[in-house]
C-alpha cells in the first residue's frame, strides 16, 4: 500500500489550543515508519496531521529506512528500529517520536548525542494490559474457552449429569500475586488481583518494605518462591533481559503461573518451555514473545498449558486512540518549545 500524505494545517486540532506558528507548521515533515498496527484505517491521523506535512507507512524494512527517513524533521515509529548508524545517517532528523511506551528499539544515546529529544507514551494502555493480564491468568484457571468448545461439540448435551469439567478450576481468592514492577501497569493489576480476592506482593527498583498504598515489597527470589501468580509488568533493559530463567522458574510453586504482557524477552523461552513440559509449572499466559511474529521453532508454542495471544494486550480501539492522541501531544510539546515524555 503505498504511504498516505496530507498537508498541514494551522491549528493543532484536538490538542488544547498549544500555538504553532503556521510557517513551521507547513515546514515540518512527519514520517511514521509503520503505523498500521496502531492504525489499520478504523482511526484519523488528524491530530498528527494538523502539525505539517504527514506521511505514513504501514510498514518499514530496515532497508528502506534511510531513505524514506531522509527528508523527515520528525520521525516517528513503533517497532522499527532506529540504531546509532540510521541516526547518523539523517541529518535533518530532530525529533523522534514512539508509537509505544516501550523505549528499545530507538537507540537512545546516539539520540541524545544529537540533541534529538525521544518522546513515548507511558499510560495509554494502562487499563487494555491490567484487562488482557486477568484474561490470560482466568482462562487458565476457570478454562473458559476449552470448556465453550466442549459444549459446542455436544459433550455436555451428551452430559450423565447436570455438569461436567475436564481440568481443575482453580480459585483466585487467598492466592498470592506476585508483580515484578509495580508502575502505573503494575498498580492496576494490583487492583483488580485484591478485587479478587488475592494477597498482592510487588519487587520494583525502589527499595523499600512497602509501596505508598502498603503493598509489601519483596525481592525477586522471595516473590518467585512464595508466588501462586507472577505477573511481568517492568521494562526490557539490560539489566533485566532473561530476568526470569532456569534458577528462577526453579523456585516456583509446580501450582504456580507465570502472565508475562510486557516483554518477551524478560523471558528465558527454552527455560519455561521446559519447566511446562517438565509439570514444575502449572501453566503460562503470554502475550508477548522475543521474536514477534514467533519462527515457528519457538518451543513455548509446543509447550504444555502454555496460552500465547498475538501482543494485542494494548490494542483496543480506545487505546490506539489515545495514543494517537498523545504522539501528536508529544510533537505539539516539542514545536512548542515544551517536550513532554522525554524518554533520553
Amino acid at each position: 500500500m503505498p504511504p498516505q500524505e496530507t498537508h498541514s494545517g494551522t491549528r493543532l486540532a484536538g490538542l488544547g489550543a498549544v500555538a504553532v506558528p503556521s510557517g513551521m507548521l507547513s515546514a515540518m515533515q512527519i514520517v511514521i515508519l509503520d503505523g498500521h498496527t496502531t492504525n489499520p484505517g478504523d482511526l484519523s491521523w488528524a491530530p498528527l496531521e494538523s502539525l505539517g506535512r504527514l506521511t505514513v507507512h504501514d510498514r518499514t524494512p530496515d532497508a528502506a529506512i534511510i531513505a524514506r527517513a531522509a527528508d523527515a524533521d520528525a520521525l516517528i515509529t513503533n517497532k522499527t528500529i532506529l540504531s546509532a548508524g540510521t541516526i547518523r545517517a539523517l541529518p535533518k532528523l530532530a525529533y523522534i517520536g514512539l508509537l509505544s511506551t516501550g523505549v528499545n528499539v530507538v537507540d537512545l544515546a546516539a539520540a541524545r548525542a544529537r540533541g534529538i529529544p525521544v518522546c513515548n507514551v507511558p499510560e495509554y494502555s494502562t487499563p487494555n494490559v491490567a484487562q488482557a493480564t486477568f484474561a490470560l491468568l482466568l482462562e487458565l484457571t476457570n478454562h473458559v474457552a476449552r470448556h465453550a468448545a466442549g459444549v459446542r461439540e455436544g459433550q455436555w448435551s451428551a452430559s450423565d449429569d447436570f455438569c461436567y469439567w475436564e481440568t481443575d478450576l482453580v480459585e483466585l481468592a487467598g492466592l498470592t500475586l506476585g508483580l515484578v514492577g509495580y508502575g502505573r501497569i503494575g498498580r492496576a493489576v494490583a487492583a483488580v488481583g485484591r478485587a479478587l480476592g488475592m494477597r498482592v506482593i510487588a519487587h520494583r527498583r525502589q527499595p523499600g518494605d512497602l509501596a505508598d498504598d502498603g503493598t509489601a515489597c519483596v525481592g525477586l527470589d522471595e516473590l518467585f518462591a512464595t508466588s501462586d501468580v507472577v505477573s511481568l509488568h517492568c521494562p526490557l533493559t539490560p539489566a533485566t533481559e532473561g530476568l526470569v530463567n532456569a534458577q528462577r522458574l526453579g523456585l516456583m510453586k509446580p501450582t504456580a503461573f507465570l502472565i508475562n504482557t510486557a516483554r518477551g524477552g524478560l523471558v528465558v523461552e527454552a527455560d519455561l518451555a521446559e519447566a511446562l513440559d517438565a509439570g514444575r509449572l502449572a501453566g503460562a499466559g503470554l502475550d508477548v514473545l522475543s521474536a514477534e511474529p514467533p519462527p515457528a521453532s519457538n518451543p513455548l508454542l509446543r509447550a504444555r498449558n502454555c496460552l500465547i495471544t498475538p501482543h494485542v494486550a494494548w490494542a483496543t480501539r480506545n487505546a490506539r486512540a489515545r495514543l494517537i492522541d498523545v504522539v501528536a501531544a508529544n510533537l505539539a510539546g516539542f514545536l512548542a518549545g515544551r517536550p513532554q515524555n522525554v524518554v533520553n
